[in-house]
Formats: C-alpha cells, structure tokens, sequence
C-alpha cells in the first residue's frame, strides 16, 4: 500500500470481526514499529501485547478504562491490544536528571504518538482496524499487567479485523 493510501485511508475502528489475529502478524508490525524515531534515539518505548482472552476481558470492563463505556466497547470486540509503554525519566532528562528543554518529559508523550500512529498505520496496510485510547487507569492496567515500576503506559490499542 501506499504511504499516502495509507494515511488517508487509515481510520479508527472499533468493532473487529471475531476472527484472531496471528501473533506472527503483530510481532512483524512491531518488528518495524522499532525503527520509529525517538528523542535523541532514546527509544525508550515498549510494546506488550495481550491476547490472553482473560486479560482481554478485565480491560473490557470500566475498571481499566477509566470508566469510559465507549473504550470499554472497542475493547470488549478486540482480537488482540498492542499496551504501549515507555521507560520513564529518559525522554527529555539529560544523564544528570534535569530537563533538557522547557517541554520537560513532553518527549515521552510524543516517542510514544509517534510509534502507536506508526503501529497503527502498518496494521491499517495488513488489514487490521485500530484505535488508540487514552482513557484508561494506568494504576490498575500496569498492576495487571505486571509492568514494572519504571514503566509509564502512554497508549492503549485495540485491534482487530475489521467489521464495518
């Protein structure tokens, strides 16, 4: 597909076909998700992929969404969600710990942007429908995910085959 295809065409989808999606699928999306750029080549996001049909079903419910019903539903239909994460204090700080602009840790919101439209853009190319969410409790989410103390969570991505 074409960049510009791809950008135009790309949109939010938020009701998925019930047919899975191949993990080998989303590790090759991810595999060339990792050559996104970064503040200073930081590269400080990560990537966790849920398709544990249990897990997936806890994020469907208002607990993890911050009560937003809407992402609850998108959640509820997805095959797999792509929880983008990014290591804190990296982005924006010099090795001393001060900021290195005025944007302050402004630069871990935008590496982690930067590879959920990326993300988003490659699985649009393989036929799977995506959206990114900001509404969730990263208090709960990183706790049932297990992640670890240095780890923020900057975007939630349900996906699937698309449905409408």
């Amino acid at each position: 597909m074409e960049l510009i295809k791809a950008i135009r065409g790309r949109r939010s989808i938020r009701k998925y076909q019930e047919k899975p999606i191949e993990h080998e699928v989303i590790e090759e999306i991810i595999d060339s998700v990792r050559y996104s750029p970064s503040w200073k080549n930081s590269q400080i996001v990560r990537y966790f992929v849920v398709e544990d049909k249990s897990i997936l079903k806890k994020l469907a419910t208002g607990d993890y969404c911050g009560g937003f019903e809407y992402n609850a539903k998108a959640l509820s239909r997805a095959s797999a969600v792509l929880v983008i994460g990014y290591i804190k204090n990296r982005s924006g700080f010099e090795r001393d710990g001060a900021f290195s602009t005025d944007k302050g840790n402004f630069w871990e919101a935008f590496d982690c942007g930067i590879a959920a439209q990326t993300f988003c853009l490659l699985a649009h190319e393989k036929g799977i429908g995506t959206v990114i969410q900001g509404y969730f409790d990263e208090k709960k989410l990183t706790e049932l995910l297990k992640l670890p103390e240095n780890m923020g969570i900057g975007a939630v991505i349900p996906m699937g085959y698309r449905d409408e």
